[in-house]
């Protein structure tokens, strides 16, 4: 309980002093993640959810559970959407029975992960035998980011609080217990020109496989 104090303080504090929670090519990105969760009648459980600025896209017909560190974000979700919310660390084990969702999604989540490899372990087990697995993660190694590197500086819209950058091979082998992974490029006035330089956010979609093994059942 310590650890998520903890952390329900520090991105309380983080996001101190917005009047409005923003997020950057909102309608593009909550399009295609609702595209993939698909629905309704899914079961879904959204990581990360925050107020549900993106959940908001996917969570009308579709049952939707929302978690995150952030209890004040998480009141602000269920009043306006209506959703279950849990307050949970998901670097601590999701709180839910093997097989219980439908589509989990994590929408700018996985960058914050200290041992995202753990969380998405977890993420498997809770998603049903053909469940998918959805989300995006900043295109931290775009042009502008590159040439900040180049000059020794901070990538552009450098968060202090994430902790990871993700290429789409290092996404791909972060999914390699997964099946049918994509990952495409979006986001950005300029991305149809080059799409892995220029685009803001990746977005993957990956499949639990129909066939269990013993490792699902322990």
């Amino acid at each position: 309980m310590a650890r998520l104090e903890r952390l329900d303080e520090r991105y309380r504090g983080h996001h101190a002093g917005e009047k409005q929670e923003f997020v950057f090519g909102g309608d593009e990105r909550g399009d295609l993640l609702a595209s993939l969760v698909g629905g309704p009648g899914k079961r879904v459980l959204d990581i990360g959810c925050r107020t549900g600025m993106l959940t908001r896209y996917y969570a009308t017909g579709n049952d939707v559970t929302g978690v995150d560190v952030d209890r004040d974000a998480l009141e602000v979700a269920a009043n306006e959407l209506g959703i279950a919310t849990v307050w949970a660390d998901a670097e601590a084990g999701l709180p839910f029975d093997n097989g219980s969702f439908d589509v989990v999604v994590a929408g700018e989540v996985l960058e914050h992960l200290a041992d995202p490899v753990r969380v998405v372990a977890d993420v498997r087990r809770v998603l049903r035998p053909g469940g998918r697995f959805v989300g995006s993660v900043p295109n931290a190694f775009r042009l502008k980011s590159r040439l900040a590197y180049v000059r020794g500086r901070y990538p552009v819209d450098w968060d202090p609080t994430h902790l990871q950058l993700f290429t789409p091979q290092a996404l791909r082998e972060l999914f390699a217990d997964f099946e049918d992974v994509r990952i495409s490029f979006a986001v950005g006035r300029l991305t149809r020109l080059h799409p892995r330089l220029l685009a803001n956010v990746q977005i993957f979609a990956a499949r639990r496989p129909s066939t269990t093994s013993e490792a699902d059942n322990a």
